[in-house]
């Protein structure tokens, strides 16, 4: 039986990767506002909180800002495709980013420990930098080696890991607890913990799809 070749259809813009995004974007922009407003009200009280370790935490959200905003951008296939210098740019500033925050983010949440935060925050803080760090180098290293597939893999994975700043913020917030200490800590351990098994999940959910469009474009 011959083996004929159909075109596969444009892609549409509506995709289970772009809704991903679009939701990410909506938890960033709900954290910005619920967590971070203070960067743009000088009268917040958070001011006072933040004025001993400031300098401290401007790099640190800077290089984060960076590296979650603009990650992103690393996943759009059509951008790669068509716009591999900026590809190619986006990604020295992620990993860049990611070198960064990590450790000044475990220094800033030491700091915090003589405001009253409990040590167990910085240890938490330390493990998901660790992985942080980890990861964006196993993907640094694939793509020095030109081994494209496994630098994807490792991004998914750091970009995983990165996300846990907002998604311990989004969820204390939605469910009120803020200012609940343990839960707080129990959030930010379970969003550590599953942040790579859940990257795995989508790379997976990705290659099945990936082999079924093959399966259908082979008659």
């Amino acid at each position: 039986m011959a083996t004929v070749l159909v075109p596969r259809p444009r892609a549409s813009w509506i995709n289970a990767k772009n809704l991903l995004f679009a939701g990410i974007f909506l938890m960033m922009a709900y954290v910005l506002r619920h967590n971070e407003s203070f960067m743009i009200d000088r009268s917040d009280p958070n001011w006072d909180h933040i004025e001993s370790f400031k300098w401290w935490l401007l790099p640190h959200a800077v290089a984060g800002a960076c590296a979650l905003l603009l990650a992103p951008l690393q996943f759009s296939d059509r951008l790669r495709r068509r716009f591999a210098k900026v590809h190619r740019v986006v990604g020295r500033i992620y990993i860049t980013g990611a070198f960064v925050l990590a450790p000044l983010g475990v220094y800033v949440q030491y700091l915090e420990e003589r405001l009253g935060e409990p040590r167990s925050f910085t240890i938490a803080t330390a493990v998901d930098a660790t992985l942080l760090i980890s990861t964006t180098a196993i993907a640094l290293f694939f793509i020095l080696k030109r081994k494209i597939q496994q630098h994807r893999q490792w991004m998914t994975r750091s970009y995983a890991v990165a996300l846990v700043f907002f998604e311990v913020r989004l969820i204390s917030g939605l469910f009120g607890l803020d200012d609940t200490v343990g839960a707080t800590e129990t959030i930010v351990w379970i969003c550590v913990a599953l942040s790579i098994p859940l990257a795995d999940l989508v790379l997976q959910l990705q290659e099945s799809r990936a082999r079924a469009s093959q399966g259908r474009a082979l008659i």
